[in-house]
């Protein structure tokens, strides 16, 4: 058994507090190699941001959980070395099973995701119950959901949303124990969230709603992508074919993140913007053969994105003193 706080991370449950305070949202940013870990540090360090360092059940098949776990220690080393020691939390995301949010307790993890949105309501509320008893003992926090997001990101896959009722919510809350809740307002995962002449709008209506129910209760959106336009016009113009991506407009994300959301997950954005990269190099300079050439400018992109989001649509710069 490690201890999350041996490796000099943080749990949510106060940069959550903080969050809700000030009307902005923590980045949550999934990552599978050494280049996407330096962008995310790096950004959240020249930003003064908390982040949350999300992983996968594919990135640990990907990457290795031990490999993963010095990896975030050697991330809070990093942003000291950087000159802001910003606190780090270290979650699973999309967690499906309680073996699987276990281990990755016993490996360190500082916060997991239970994710039973998939099953019947009251066997969604005795899976996440039973996974918060267990994190709660080596005080790790832990995200339910409730509702189901469409479109498709690693083993997660769904055809269409379920919306989150608002009158189940307090339900799950009360007798879940969770620290968070993500629910389905209209995002979705992957980079296709919208059709062309589709109208581009989430359901903050039903957000209002569930903020009345539990007040003061710290929300998740995951799939909160917004496929920048010009990134995908990249990645197209040096051979891709991302046809019709369309994400989530950036302003309705702000809006979110200023109510009860004090979490936003965005993965697909920071795919596109190193595959942009990397695209772009390999059209310019077909002869270049070295990993640094390429996946260095994709690690720069990368970190320029991420202070953008960070800046204008999460609100979470400079709350860190450094």
């Amino acid at each position: 058994m490690i201890s999350y706080k041996e490796l000099g991370l943080v749990n949510s449950r106060e940069l959550f507090a903080e969050a809700m305070k000030g009307g902005y949202a923590i980045p949550a940013y999934n990552f599978n190699n050494m280049e996407q870990l330096q962008a995310i540090i790096s950004a959240c360090v020249e930003t003064k941001s908390p982040v949350i360092l999300q992983v996968s059940s594919g990135a640990r098949k990907y990457a290795n959980q031990t490999l993963l776990r010095y990896m975030a220690q050697g991330a809070v080393a990093y942003a000291k070395e950087l000159g802001c020691a910003i606190p780090i939390v270290l979650h699973l995301d999309h967690g499906d099973s309680f073996e699987l949010c276990k281990n990755c307790i016993e490996y360190g993890f500082s916060s997991v995701m239970i994710d039973g949105s998939h099953l019947p309501y009251e066997e969604n509320i005795a899976l996440t119950r039973r996974v918060v008893e267990y994190a709660h003992q080596y005080d790790v926090t832990v995200e339910g959901e409730l509702g189901v997001l469409a479109g498709v990101e690693d083993d997660v896959k769904a055809d269409e949303h379920i919306y989150t009722q608002p009158d189940q919510v307090e339900d799950f809350v009360s007798r879940t124990g969770v620290d968070s809740l993500a629910i389905s307002i209209g995002t979705s995962h992957g980079a296709y969230k919208f059709k062309p002449g589709q109208k581009t709008e989430i359901r903050l209506d039903i957000l209002a709603e569930i903020e009345k129910r539990i007040p003061g209760f710290p929300i998740v959106l995951h799939g909160s992508s917004s496929v920048p336009q010009d990134i995908v016009a990249q990645i197209n113009k040096y051979g891709g074919k991302l046809k019709d991506s369309i994400g989530i407009p950036e302003d309705q994300l702000r809006k979110a993140a200023r109510s009860a959301v004090c979490k936003i997950n965005i993965d697909s954005d920071g795919r596109l913007a190193m595959t942009a990269a990397v695209r772009k190099v390999f059209v310019e300079h077909p002869e270049e053969f070295d990993p640094r050439k390429y996946l260095g400018p994709a690690r720069e992109m990368l970190k320029e994105l991420y202070k953008h989001k960070i800046v204008n649509v999460l609100g979470s710069d400079n709350k860190v003193p450094c």
